[in-house]
C-alpha cells in the first residue's frame, strides 16, 4: 500500500480534523453507491478507508511515524533488516540458518530460548505478518448491492367500497394492472407494500407503496368502525311510527321506528359498518331526523286547539 499520508492528499503534520475531512472528502467523492460502473474508484476508496483507519488511530499513527509498521500496519522490518542483518544475510559470527547464533540472544540464556516462540510473538501464531489483535487492518467488505427505489402510489378508494373492504384495481408503473385486496380496519392513510413492484436496481426491485385514499359520500361517514347516517322521517312516522327504507354500505334494509320517536333517536344495526382489526365489522347508527312538510296549512288544521303540554326543555331550565 502507498503512504497513507499521500492516499489522503495531507502532509505528516496534519491535524485530526483535516485527516477527517480529507477522508469525508474522497469518501463521498469514491463511495461504490456513485461508482458502479468504475471498478478503479472502489478500489481507491477501499486504500482511502484503510489509510484513514491507520492515521485516525493515534497508537498507530505513531508507530508508523516512527518507521515500527508499515502502511498496512504490519511490522517493519524486525531487527534491522535495513542494517546489514537481513533475515537472509550472513552476519559476523552467525551460526544459524538466519545468520544468528546464541551469542545474539545473550541475557536470555542459550539453552532457554524457544527462537519460534520469539517469533511467533512478534509476527502472530503461524508465522502470518498480520496478528490477531490487529496488526494491521482488513479491508471492510463491499456494501451489497442496493435495491431499487420504492414507487409510492395513492389510491382513491370510495367510501362503500372501504367500509366493505372491495377489490381494487391499480395500474402500476410498468402499466400491468392488479386488484388489490384491502386489509382489515383499513384507513384513510393506511399503506399497503407490493413487494417487488418499485424500480430495478443491482440488488432486485425495490416495493410499491400503495396509500389508501378513502373517499367522503353524501350520506355517510365513519366514526371509529362505524358508520353514521342522518335518516330524514316524516312527521306521520314519527308518530304513528313503522318501517322505513334506510340505505347502508351493504345495500337498503328496511329498520322498524317505533311510534313516537323523536328527531335525535339514534337506531343501532348491527355489522353494518366498516372492518376491525382482528375480524368483525362495526355497526350502523341512524340518527332520525323529524322533517316536516313546506306546506303546513293542512297539518295545522289538524292540530287546530291541541298543545302539547309536556316541558319538553325541563333540562334547559325552561
Amino acid at each position: 500500500m502507498s503512504d497513507p499520508y499521500s492516499t489522503l492528499g495531507v502532509s505528516r503534520s496534519a491535524s485530526e480534523k483535516d485527516i477527517k475531512s480529507a477522508y469525508r472528502k474522497l469518501a463521498k467523492e469514491l463511495h461504490p453507491d456513485k461508482n458502479k460502473d468504475n471498478p478503479g474508484a472502489t478500489e481507491r476508496f477501499s486504500k482511502v478507508t484503510q489509510a484513514y483507519d491507520l492515521l485516525s488511530d493515534k497508537d498507530k499513527r505513531a508507530q508508523f511515524d516512527r518507521g515500527e509498521i508499515d502502511a498496512d500496519g504490519n511490522p517493519a522490518m524486525p531487527f534491522g533488516m535495513g542494517g546489514g542483518g537481513g533475515f537472509g544475510g550472513a552476519r559476523p559470527g552467525g551460526g544459524g540458518p538466519n545468520g544468528y547464533s546464541a551469542r545474539d540472544f545473550q541475557g536470555f540464556g542459550a539453552d532457554d530460548v524457544d527462537i519460534g516462540d520469539l517469533f511467533e510473538g512478534l509476527f502472530g501464531r503461524g508465522g502470518g505478518a498480520r496478528s490477531a489483535r490487529g496488526g494491521g487492518f482488513r479491508q471492510p467488505p463491499p456494501p451489497p448491492p442496493r435495491k431499487g427505489a420504492d414507487i409510492r402510489y395513492k389510491l382513491a378508494v370510495p367510501f362503500i367500497d372501504a367500509a366493505t373492504r372491495a377489490k381494487q384495481r391499480i395500474t402500476l408503473a410498468d402499466g400491468k394492472t392488479i386488484d388489490l385486496s384491502l386489509p382489515e380496519g383499513v384507513e384513510d392513510g393506511t399503506q399497503m407494500r407490493l413487494k417487488g413492484k418499485g424500480q430495478h436496481g443491482a440488488g432486485g426491485a425495490g416495493d410499491g407503496i400503495v396509500v389508501i385514499d378513502i373517499q367522503p359520500h353524501a350520506h355517510f361517514w365513519r366514526e371509529g368502525d362505524d358508520v353514521r347516517l342522518d335518516l330524514p322521517i316524516t312527521l306521520d312516522e314519527a308518530v304513528n311510527g313503522g318501517k322505513v327504507k334506510v340505505p347502508t354500505v351493504d345495500g337498503a334494509v328496511m329498520l322498524t321506528v317505533a311510534p313516537g320517536s323523536s328527531s335525535g333517536k339514534v337506531l343501532r344495526l348491527k355489522g353494518k359498518g366498516f372492518s376491525k382489526k382482528g375480524g368483525g365489522r362495526g355497526d350502523q347508527l341512524v340518527t332520525l331526523e323529524i322533517h316536516l312538510p313546506d306546506d303546513v296549512s293542512e297539518l295545522a288544521g289538524k292540530l287546530e286547539g291541541w298543545r302539547d303540554s309536556s316541558n319538553i326543555r325541563s333540562d334547559m331550565g325552561g
